[in-house]
């Protein structure tokens, strides 16, 4: 009897621990009011605790999917994302609040924010150049669809700089042509850098190593062509002094002849490619 009544109770203490345990729950978990949730998130965000913020914003949402902090839980889980360097989930974020809330005053920050997770991936000219591609038109998209907003500038300074990059994978790779001395192939790159990126830094070098292709090539007359445009925009470059060396004494006389060269903008040399 008394043998029974121990393993009575001691299946009863067993049943009972593990019935607490079921009980346990996640303190981040727990039922809350959404501010008390969203406050804690932002403690957590700002200490740098990026998971423990990810869950809690994520609670926001889901205890509470229809209130004001639901909404803004989703651009901090996106922002979060950024902070911690996990750019295809802070995009996958901002792509789904521009999807859920299209009207949403912050709509244009979501895109900005999308811009810069790619603009923070841009990579040595050295390399493919795909994710600084993504950048450019993803600033784009800031620049032209929402001009007025306070992202717009940062958003076209930025578009500049990657222009430019763009730009010196051109000039990379038209250099690399050269020392091959396949001419032929770096001026379709040099050109590339005339037709596309005529207002970056690069352009000065392009028409230069444009001229150093044509001479060798034995086409003066473009050489001659080239430089005089490469002289009239850029008089006091050290790529125009270069290409002015490159010259001889005809072809000098003929860049002098204001005549000879009815347009000299670099438009004109495209519309003769």
């Amino acid at each position: 009897m008394n043998k029974t009544l121990a393993s009575l109770i001691a299946i009863s203490v067993l049943l009972t621990g593990c019935s607490s345990k079921e009980e346990v729950k996640d303190p981040l978990t727990v039922d809350r009011p959404a501010d008390d949730i969203f406050k804690e998130a932002e403690a957590a965000n700002k200490e740098g605790l990026y998971q423990k913020a990810t869950t809690l914003y994520s609670e926001v949402e889901r205890q509470h999917p229809y209130s004001e902090f639901a909404t803004l839980s989703q651009i901090r889980q996106a922002e979060t994302a950024y902070e911690a360097l996990k750019y295809d989930d802070a995009i996958a974020a901002l792509e789904r609040f521009v999807e859920l809330h299209p009207g949403h005053e912050m709509v244009p920050y979501a895109y900005y924010m999308k811009a810069m997770c790619y603009y923070e991936q841009m990579t040595d000219v050295r390399r493919d150049q795909a994710m600084t591609r993504d950048a450019q038109e993803a600033l784009e998209v800031v620049v032209n669809r929402f001009p007025e907003s306070k992202y717009a500038r940062d958003a076209q300074f930025k578009l500049d700089l990657v222009m430019d990059h763009l730009a010196g994978k051109e000039m990379e790779i038209g250099r690399y042509y050269m020392k091959k001395e396949q001419y032929n192939a770096a001026i379709n790159r040099f050109m590339e850098v005339v037709r596309h990126y005529q207002t970056t830094t690069h352009t000065p070098e392009a028409l230069h190593r444009l001229v150093e292709c044509y001479t060798v090539l034995g086409l003066k007359d473009e050489a001659t062509r080239v430089a005089s445009i490469l002289g009239h925009n850029y008089p006091g470059s050290s790529w125009y002094e270069s290409s002015y060396g490159l010259l001889d004494p005809a072809q000098r006389v003929k860049l002098k002849d204001q005549r000879s060269w009815v347009s000299r903008t670099v438009g004109s040399l495209l519309k003769s490619d």
